[in-house]
């Protein structure tokens, strides 16, 4: 018999095994020994019982060789002995020849089991000690009874949050925070916090709450942009200010989650890049083209007006406390280079709370201005999707969209943004009318250019391939790094491609972007090429010599790794 039942298949238990299983779960009682297997977690155990010398013996696995349907349940009779009879008469009339068999009882289950008061262990690093962290369900009861009450009162202003801000909550503030992120100013890693994580956590809630956290600066990097010489500023919060603008976060979504709209996808829990790709694709099927403004604001996250967001956070937010916590981070300073600046607008990108300001500044400024002034007023159908300050605006008649267009750099001056003057136009975006029409536009949307064209059965479709720009860039990275990893190892030269190619496709990896995939690997396998034949000075590796390298380490082929039609079939 199996691991589940008592015996194995000769109705009997060997010698090593009952010595084994003696010593780990036996114990006496009432002058018999009790004989069982080691516990199943989760599901049932089942036991038989030797009876003391001087008894007949039993039968081992007979009872237990039985399904369970068959077998007894407490309350019956082959449970429980006679009347007047103890010991070892009982064990022989109990049901079976000679031994008392007892009852079916289920082991503690593996999943979600309660620690003190609902939490759990964990072991601080360095210091070997445990410190309780809060169960998440705690706090997701808190979060879902704030929700609860945005949801019911869209006008409500909220004045008393600070109070779900305890000690539990940094707990799992600290717990999403990521722990590989680099450094801010004070050079402190997640490891080092951790030593003293509940000290920490102690203090900086004490600080937050008296009112003398101070928010450290933001160390300031710049990293490649889509552009050849532009560049992206990008801010670094200290590890324990990212862990308080977490725990901030926690609570501000609760708010905010409920008055987004659905146009909206950027850094919203729940909503990826991919799902307003796929639904920009069907409400562009569904209407069949028509004219798209490609929207994109010119250094958003560097031109947000601090007293412009002040005033959109007071319409639903209204704590002390946490106002004071978001005044604090939109004036802490900038380090870069050594020379700290104090900025009079904008929210660093990089940090933690960074990307809800933003949605919330332009869910105000463009998405319930766009839905309750705009598509009232036009003369046919309208949607939009937005991405953080990356928007698409689709419109069905040229005349809707030119007067969009004319009003839309006055309503983000208002705000104090400013639109790209190049990268903000109109598409004429419609299949082809007639075999002379020179064709519709196209334009790009999260590194994806959108496109008319036809399908295997005929048919103009909307069609998406890897934007140039974006194609071009991840080939110079990749050739920048077999340029300086041209002397490794080739197994380890290898791997490092194989994850590049990997994550390529995870993002590029869309239905209809399988020629762009192709050429991304086959130009990959060229740069590889190119750099192993300059390992040396006599240009070994040729052709054929590469070929049998890639046999041997081969790429990864092109996958699509985001298929509707995969979705398709297992709907």
């Amino acid at each position: 018999m199996d691991a589940d039942g008592v015996g194995n298949p000769e109705g009997s238990i060997g010698e090593t095994a009952q010595a084994r299983f003696r010593r780990s779960t036996g114990v006496k009682e009432q002058g018999t020994f009790v004989e069982g297997l080691p516990r199943n977690l989760g599901g049932p155990v089942v036991f038989t019982l030797k009876p003391v010398s001087g008894t007949s013996r039993p039968t081992p696995g007979r009872w237990a060789s039985r399904p369970l349907a068959q077998r007894s349940e407490p309350g019956t009779r082959r449970d429980t002995a006679p009347r007047g009879k103890t010991g070892a008469a009982a064990g022989r009339t109990a049901g079976s020849r000679s031994a008392r068999v007892v009852p079916l009882k289920r082991g503690n289950s593996t999943q979600r089991t309660p620690w003190r008061k609902g939490g759990r262990l964990v072991t601080r690093p360095y210091a070997g000690k445990r410190v309780e962290m809060p169960s998440s369900r705690t706090i997701y009861t808190k979060r879902e009874r704030i929700a609860e009450l945005a949801r019911k009162a869209p006008e409500m202003a909220f004045t008393s949050l600070n109070h779900n801000l305890d000690l539990d909550w940094l707990k799992e503030a600290y717990r999403l925070t990521r722990k590989d992120g680099a450094t801010g100013v004070d050079g402190q890693s997640a490891d080092e916090y951790a030593a003293d994580l509940e000290g920490n956590l102690q203090a900086l809630l004490d600080r937050a709450k008296s009112g003398s956290y101070f928010a450290p600066p933001v160390r300031r990097v710049h990293i490649p942009k889509g552009g050849r010489s532009e560049t992206r500023p990008i801010g670094i919060p200290t590890f324990e200010d990212k862990v308080l603008q977490r725990a901030v976060v926690m609570i501000l979504e609760c708010i905010y989650e409920t008055d987004f709209l659905p146009c909206s996808y950027g850094f919203r829990p729940g909503r990826s890049a991919h799902q307003a790709l796929e639904a920009l694709w069907k409400q562009t099927m569904t209407m069949r083209g028509g004219w798209a403004v490609e929207l994109d604001i010119r250094k958003y996250f560097d031109t947000v007006s601090h007293s412009h967001l002040r005033t959109l956070l007071n319409q639903r937010v209204r704590d002390g406390m946490l106002l004071r916590l978001i005044g604090k981070w939109l004036n802490a300073g900038v380090m870069e280079r050594g020379q700290l600046s104090y900025p009079e607008a904008g929210t660093p990108q990089g940090g933690v709370i960074s990307p809800l300001l933003a949605n919330v500044y332009l869910h105000e400024v463009l998405d319930v201005w766009f839905e309750q002034e705009v598509k009232p007023r036009l003369r046919g159908r309208a949607f939009m999707i937005r991405y953080a300050d990356d928007a698409v605006l689709v419109f069905e008649h040229e005349t809707d969209a030119r007067r969009v267009l004319e009003v839309l750099p006055k309503r983000f001056g208002r705000f104090g943004l400013t639109l790209h003057p190049d990268k903000t136009r109109l598409v004429r975006f419609d299949p082809p009318r007639s075999p002379d029409d020179p064709g519709p536009g196209s334009f790009d949307f999260l590194g994806f250019t959108h496109h008319w064209g036809r399908s295997r059965k005929g048919r103009w479709i909307v069609k998406r391939r890897t934007a140039s720009n974006r194609l071009t860039r991840s080939l110079k990275r990749i050739a920048d790094y077999c340029r300086r990893n041209r002397h490794e190892p080739l197994a380890k030269q290898h791997m490092a491609l194989r994850r590049k190619l990997q994550g390529h496709y995870g993002y590029y990896g869309i239905t209809g972007n399988s020629r762009s995939l192709s050429r991304f690997r086959n130009e990959v396998g060229r740069i590889w090429h190119k750099w192993l034949r300059r390992r040396g000075q006599r240009h070994l590796m040729d052709w054929d010599r590469f070929n049998r390298l890639v046999s041997i380490y081969p790429l990864p082929p092109a996958v699509t790794v985001h298929s509707c039609l995969r979705r398709a079939a297992k709907a």
